[in-house]
């Protein structure tokens, strides 16, 4: 698997997921993001011509807050919950 970069608006963040989201750990990783850079990519499925996250919303969030257009991932082969 390789690292690659994806447009932040289009990765799908399910509902389920969303409702995990804790704005103090993602201001940290922000904080460390702006330090250090993105050290840990997220995960991504493809769903037809989409994307959905799998893993990293934290890290999605910490960018998305940092007004970054893209970020650092990978695709996986994860099956729907």
């Amino acid at each position: 698997m390789e690292n690659q970069t994806f447009k932040i608006e289009d990765i799908y963040v399910p509902a389920k997921r969303r409702r995990m989201l804790d704005p103090e750990k993602v201001n940290s990783i922000a904080e460390s993001m702006l330090l250090e850079g993105q050290r840990t990519p997220i995960l991504v499925r493809r769903d037809g011509e989409g994307l959905v996250l799998v893993e990293g919303l934290q890290r999605l969030e910490a960018c998305r807050s940092l007004g970054e257009e893209t970020i650092v991932g990978l695709i996986v082969q994860a099956r729907r919950k």
